[in-house]
């Protein structure tokens, strides 16, 4: 990859995910906010700009990568994959969370007030996150795929509901903005994810959990922000002449 000064956060993880844990490590979101450029960032942050290209170009160097090129993947197959593997994700741990969080809230929330606001977060995240995919699934996705079928046999397409890709995908990602937001409270809240000393079993499992929820989730908004949606907008210029 060749990194410039001028490339946002989000196209050089685009361009190879093995980046993504120097962002990580300097806590710059790669996913919500990637849309910013790698020198904006380094001021903001107060980074050395030749360290960091050093770090970057050391994470690409690295070997032990088994990370898919998704940003060669055709759109369809990336859609199918966010959905199988993000969506099933969110789906199957939301419930095992919700108990989890309830039950360390019951036991341990008289020593641990902030369980209660970490417990409140994630309810809220749970429900929004739940409907946001729903919108995906039913709405934006079909229409991506609708696309890339329109570019192999060439029948019209037609306009979607939302006039634009572009008016549905700016709604998807303010909608990934605000959960982003909602899990920098649950990881100030939790110590980054940090039991406290007197913490049970079930306490560190949760928090386990709850970490590689998060995680989970930057990667899939990743994929959404960072590759799906701007190639998307730009098959539609390319299908509607705009």
């Amino acid at each position: 990859m060749n990194l410039t000064l001028e490339k946002t956060v989000g196209q050089i993880v685009a361009e190879d995910y093995r980046t993504a844990q120097v962002f990580k490590n300097h806590k710059i979101d790669f996913c919500c906010k990637g849309n910013r450029a790698l020198q904006e960032v380094a001021a903001q942050k107060g980074l050395n700009m030749e360290s960091l290209l050093q770090e970057l170009g050391e994470a690409q160097n690295d070997n032990h990568h088994d990370q898919p090129d998704f940003n060669t993947w055709p759109l369809d197959l990336l859609i199918d994959y966010i959905e199988k593997k993000h969506h099933r994700y969110v789906e199957e741990r939301i419930p095992i969370l919700k108990q989890y969080l309830n039950k360390l809230c019951h036991v341990h929330g008289n020593n641990h007030p902030e369980l209660f606001g970490i417990f409140e977060h994630f309810n809220s995240s749970a429900g929004e996150l739940s409907m946001h995919m729903k919108k995906e699934e039913l709405v934006l996705f079909p229409w991506i795929r609708k696309m890339m079928k329109g570019t192999q046999d060439g029948e019209p397409l037609g306009q979607p509901h939302f006039k634009t890709v572009r008016n549905s995908i700016q709604m998807m990602m303010e909608e990934h903005d605000n959960e982003g937001e909602r899990f920098e409270k649950i990881a100030n809240l939790s110590s980054n994810y940090t039991p406290p000393s007197d913490a049970c079993n079930t306490y560190k499992v949760a928090f386990s959990l709850l970490q590689e929820f998060e995680e989970d989730l930057h990667r899939h908004i990743h994929l959404e922000n960072n590759i799906l949606f701007p190639k998307a907008e730009v098959l539609e210029r390319k299908l509607f002449n705009t």
